[in-house]
């Protein structure tokens, strides 16, 4: 059963309301709200239409409902908690003890109908679900997206394993005062286990979260489970952006992913099926103070109506590894599956458990159900070149593998007409795969390692670039929303790691339907800002910057690779060229000096910044010979 709440569209951005409702402090309130208004008769009042997304995350089929009332026309005789809604002016002739204002900043709208509030009649509202008014940008506008700047991190600290959490204070640097960061740590059952409010270290500052300082800080035993973040009072964002990375005890132990994206989806895709012999677990997050009920989550072979149900309870912020073969026994790689989930959690991790004993884990990605095929794109190439590109690493040929698997990530997309393109550093391109119009149930995979087959030799590197691209010679249909798999096995260390995105257009100065994205103002975004963050010792960050262009742009970069200590204090700059349609593969100790590396700590970052032309990155870290991992870059 999916939720029935308006939690994202591209028209009007976040909702809030489910978020208010949702959050831990609020649910910590609602029992005993909710248990009060079950005494007596109660009437509700929902002038802004909130009563439908509440009776989806709260269950008050314990009230004793005898009318509902509305403001707005159109809305009479809609049903409300079983009553067919009335106006509101005939709220005078109500013989309910209560009114129930299903609103946040009730009491304006309070105002305007208390001359028909019957006497003895007791208001109440959704004012009472409230956090802590210091947590609160805006006090006056309860709802405005600043003021639930929150996500999800799937946190654990058990068997070996730890995670970490990294970050940069970029809402001070937006100009938050005095912004604070509110932490709920949720074991599997979704029972709080810890709890904390600092303060934001200060603007382009380190914010890090590892699982092991929680530990000793509180006290806990091994756990695995959600950690809740809520950004205080801050600026420019209500998006939390994070690197996550799973380290262990072992050396063999070591995997990154990327923020959880704080919206839940109906679907998600991009998960993909285990090849023999290994486990592929999908981590149900529910995002919500509402179980899950059981059938509500489901997985089904990409392309394929079947839908296997889960049939078990997942508590409130709860937490469930669901071993995919359970529900998909014959499902293998390079199959996808398709995650329905209902808007219960926001975009889930999975972890692959290879027959080795190693793991790696990543994301899968939103699913759109809003998009149509756009037959504006295939004839966009005259004006827009290559048009919307997805680009990943070739890492190096005499080591790793490189495979890249299109993903359909819209329901529209029946077929993808796609092809890959491999480049080496210097943007030069060496080997092409036409991939053709693939159906949307496909499992064809492109190992570019191999069709690069020693072209990289004139370049003097051993490693490039691949791109995915729209290739409209067969046919088929397009909309924009062009997602892959990119798997990198290590031959040496036996080690794998993999990552997700999704196509944009890149570096050039005409505009398509808000492409080429920008993260701050209007498009076209022609400017860099990404974050690449350290890791404990003995980890060292590697990183692979690409510069893509749909139409020829600056021939070369002007990329400035600016190292910064855990205060945000920037140490030292390193200026690097990268060329149009190429790429840069680097080492932090291969840019910096190990004095500067020492002095900018565990907690430092490279800041990536070019005013110049849009990058895409990719970071990970590396353990010696034993391990790796990767995955996309976040910028802000």
């Amino acid at each position: 059963m999916a939720l029935n709440i308006e939690t994202f569209s591209n028209d009007k951005g976040g909702n809030a309301f489910f978020k208010a409702i949702g959050h831990p402090l609020a649910a910590r309130k609602a029992a005993g709200f909710f248990a009060d208004l079950a005494t007596g008769p109660v009437a509700i009042y929902d002038p802004l239409g909130f009563s439908g997304a509440l009776g989806e995350l709260y269950d008050l089929s314990g009230l004793k409902v005898t009318e509902a009332y509305v403001q707005d026309l159109s809305e009479i005789g809609k049903s409300i908690q079983g009553r067919a809604a009335q106006p509101v002016t005939e709220l005078r002739e109500s013989q309910a003890t209560k009114l129930f204002v299903t609103a946040f900043d009730a009491e304006r709208l309070i105002d305007h109908i208390r001359h028909l509030v019957p006497a003895g009649m007791e208001v109440v509202s959704l004012d009472a679900l409230r956090i802590p008014e210091d947590m609160l940008l805006n006090k006056r506008n309860y709802l405005q997206g600043l003021n639930f700047a929150t996500n999800f991190v799937l946190f654990r600290d058990a068997g070996g394993h730890h995670t970490r959490l990294a970050t940069a204070d970029y809402w001070s640097a937006y100009g938050a005062k005095s912004p604070e960061i509110w932490c709920c740590l949720m074991d599997e059952d979704g029972e709080p286990i810890a709890e904390w409010r600092d303060p934001l270290p200060g603007a382009n500052a380190s914010v890090v979260i590892d699982s092991k300082d929680i530990r000793a800080r509180f006290g806990l035993p091994d756990f695995t489970g959600q950690l809740f973040i809520h950004i205080l009072k801050p600026a420019g964002h209500d998006i939390v952006k994070y690197a996550l990375d799973t380290y262990g005890d072992s050396d063999d132990v070591l995997s990154c992913t990327h923020d959880a994206n704080p919206w839940p989806a109906d679907l998600y895709a991009g998960l993909p099926a285990p090849k023999e012999g290994e486990k592929v677990v999908l981590w149900v997050q529910n995002s919500h103070p509402s179980p899950i009920p059981a059938g509500s989550v489901g997985l089904n072979m990409m392309g394929k109506e079947e839908i296997v149900r889960l049939e078990r309870e997942v508590p409130g912020f709860g937490l469930l590894a669901l071993d995919t073969a359970e529900l998909l026994p014959d499902a293998r790689w390079p199959e996808q599956i398709e995650i329905q989930s209902g808007k219960h959690f926001v975009r889930p991790r999975y972890e692959v458990h290879a027959p080795d004993g190693r793991q790696r884990i990543a994301h899968a990605n939103v699913e759109r159900v809003d998009l149509k095929p756009d037959p504006g794109i295939p004839e966009l190439a005259n004006l827009m070149g290559k048009g919307f590109i997805l680009p990943a690493p070739l890492l190096p040929t005499d080591r790793y593998r490189s495979i890249m698997l299109p993903t359909p990530m819209a329901t529209c997309q029946s077929n993808m007409p796609v092809a890959a393109l491999v480049y080496d550093p210097d943007g030069k391109e060496i080997a092409a795969h036409r991939f053709g119009k693939l159906p949307r149930d496909h499992a064809e995979t492109f190992d570019a390692t191999q069709a690069v087959n020693g072209a990289l030799a004139d370049s003097g590197a051993n490693w490039g670039h691949m791109e995915l691209v729209y290739d409209f010679a067969e046919g088929g249909e397009a909309d924009g929303w062009l997602h892959a798999l990119f798997r990198y096995e290590d031959s040496a260390s036996g080690h794998a790691a993999e990552t997700s995105f999704g196509a944009h257009m890149f570096n050039t100065v005409l505009t398509y339907k808000g492409e080429p994205q920008s993260y701050v103002g209007r498009p076209p975004g022609l400017s860099s800002r990404l974050f690449l963050s350290f890791g404990p010792a003995p980890y060292e960050a590697i990183c692979h910057l690409i510069y893509p262009a749909s139409t020829p742009w600056h021939e070369k970069s002007d990329t400035k690779l600016i190292l910064h200590n855990g205060q945000g204090e920037a140490l030292a700059t390193r200026e690097v060229q990268i060329a149009c349609g190429g790429s840069l593969l680097w080492r932090v100790s291969e840019m910096f000096e190990a004095d500067e590396v020492s002095a900018a700590g565990e907690d430092g970052y490279v800041l990536i910044r070019d005013v110049t032309c849009r990058l895409f990155g990719y970071h990970g870290l590396v353990n010696g010979e034993s391990a790796f991992s990767f995955d996309h870059m976040f910028g802000f």
